[in-house]
């Protein structure tokens, strides 16, 4: 059974600047409710008992605030030293730093994703198989797809090449940064950061690790989005709009 969850929300988001400046991405209205409590109905649907929320200490009393106003008790903040974009640690490095802090196998989400589908899929193909699932997503275009990391599976669901933000994609299936990792793959994270390897690209790690242990693809069909820039923020709005 998964027990614990980590959203990464450790980011300064300057691509979406000014909207940024002073509010951190995932606590960004979309219609009535900020972006992360998309992302946390759907990991509450798994009974998750224990969520932490990485983020800076920029943002770390933006996102107090918030949680003090949802009333919410299975959320903990952990906050990194960074105040600026130069400083941060990256998503790998801040997986790595909460090491000690999980002792479960563990659901793993970036703060700015939103999608529709429910994650109970996701967690079965996981306690099925005992080993990393990434969520893949497919985005239909070769061009968006070199936004991001391409994956081919075999047909048993085993990713057989993963590639971060590839010149010419052989794929148009893509990596969200949404894993379900077995405990053990923590000691994993902490290796990859020792060899002093790129710790800001979460496909960077998948793309190192499919070639050390098998790891698993879990294909997510209705819809998503990486919230990233304007555009897709100004996307996502709008779909939930005319869901009113």
């Amino acid at each position: 059974m998964i027990m614990q969850a980590i959203i990464l929300a450790g980011g300064f988001a300057k691509r979406l600047w000014p909207l940024t400046l002073e509010k951190p991405k995932p606590l960004l209205p979309v219609n009535d409710k900020p972006i992360i409590e998309y992302l946390l109905e759907k990991i509450e649907e798994l009974d998750v008992k224990d969520i932490i929320l990485s983020t800076n200490m920029k943002f770390k009393k933006n996102f107090e605030k918030w949680l003090t106003s949802t009333g919410r008790k299975n959320v903990r903040i952990i906050a990194e030293e960074s105040t600026r974009e130069e400083e941060k640690l990256g998503a790998i490095k801040a997986l790595a730093r909460l090491s000690n802090e999980v002792i479960e196998d563990c659901i793993i989400a970036a703060g700015d994703n939103i999608f529709t589908e429910s994650l109970i899929g996701f967690k079965k193909m996981f306690d099925k198989l005992k080993s990393p699932i990434v969520c893949l997503y497919d985005v239909r275009e070769v061009e968006l797809a070199k936004n991001y990391s391409t994956a081919i599976l075999e047909d048993d669901g085993k990713i057989l090449d993963f590639v971060e933000k590839p010149k010419e994609p052989k794929t148009t299936l893509i990596g969200t940064c949404l894993y379900i990792f077995p405990k053990e793959v923590f000691g994993k994270l902490n290796e990859y950061v020792s060899m002093g390897r790129d710790c800001d690209a979460p496909g960077k790690f998948i793309e190192w690790l499919c070639k050390e242990i098998p790891v698993y693809g879990y294909i997510m069909h209705g819809m998503w989005w990486d919230i990233g820039t304007v555009k897709s923020y100004e996307d996502a709005k709008r779909y939930f709009a005319g869901k009113r």
